[in-house]
């Protein structure tokens, strides 16, 4: 069971995990967030009307059309964002923010739907209000959505320490399959910790990784699992 650590008057988050890992979440406040949103909404606001001027090119399909841009920028534009940039739309992105899970893991796409969905509630009854009343009403800034969705929007600036991974050399890669939370947890540990160990026994552990590393060698599932690592920490490495 992964513990939390409150730490409300610094808007600190610490995360221990089962294996002694401790991770460390800067939670964002309401402003911050706004300020992202706002980046966010004239970026969508310039394709839209770049989407517009070419459906009025193009008669009555282009009414068609431009109902639909104004759907996916509005709804589709915030999830595809979080899901694969790392939880950070451009928005974000530019204010040093992004969203992540609770447990400090990458959100995913149940959680991208579910907080994003319900956007349409925090806009109520106007300009995010319900939404910003929320997050004035609870420790971690949280709107309706993050509370449903169990995530968090955090600094991840120079200001938030997260775990360093071990292999940032080998650049990242994706797990080749679906992975839990505490699986996503666990890998996170071995980047951070492969360096402690003796180059067998992070050997050994990396095979006994199973599907992560099926068909590969001692060190070649050592460096499987620390590129996986990388990814899941959101590293920027070539």
């Amino acid at each position: 069971m992964t513990v939390v650590l409150a730490a409300p008057l610094d808007s600190l988050r610490r995360i221990a995990t089962p294996e002694g890992c401790e991770i460390e979440l800067r939670v964002a406040g309401p402003f911050t967030r706004a300020r992202a949103w706002i980046l966010d909404f004239l970026l969508r606001l310039g394709l839209w009307l770049l989407l517009a001027m070419a459906a009025g090119q193009i008669g009555d399909f282009g009414i068609g059309l431009l109902l639909l841009g104004a759907f996916l920028l509005e709804w589709g534009y915030p999830i595809i964002f979080e899901v694969y940039r790392h939880g950070q739309t451009p928005g974000k992105k530019a204010c040093g923010l992004a969203v992540v899970h609770d447990d400090g893991c990458p959100v995913g796409w149940s959680a991208a739907f579910i907080r994003n969905t319900l956007r349409s509630v925090d806009f109520l009854p106007l300009l995010y209000a319900a939404g910003f009343v929320t997050s004035l009403l609870n420790a971690e800034g949280k709107r309706l959505g993050d509370l449903a969705a169990g995530t968090l929007v955090v600094h991840v600036d120079g200001a938030t320490r997260r775990p360093a991974s071990a292999g940032s050399e080998f650049g990242s890669e994706a797990p080749p399959c679906v992975l839990t939370r505490e699986e996503q947890l666990a890998i996170i540990e071995y980047s951070q910790r492969a360096a402690l160990l003796t180059p067998e026994r992070a050997a050994e552990l990396a095979v006994a990784a199973g599907p992560l590393s099926a068909g590969l060698d001692g060190e070649a599932a050592r460096r499987r699992l620390l590129r996986i690592g990388n990814f899941l920490l959101g590293s920027q490495v070539s």
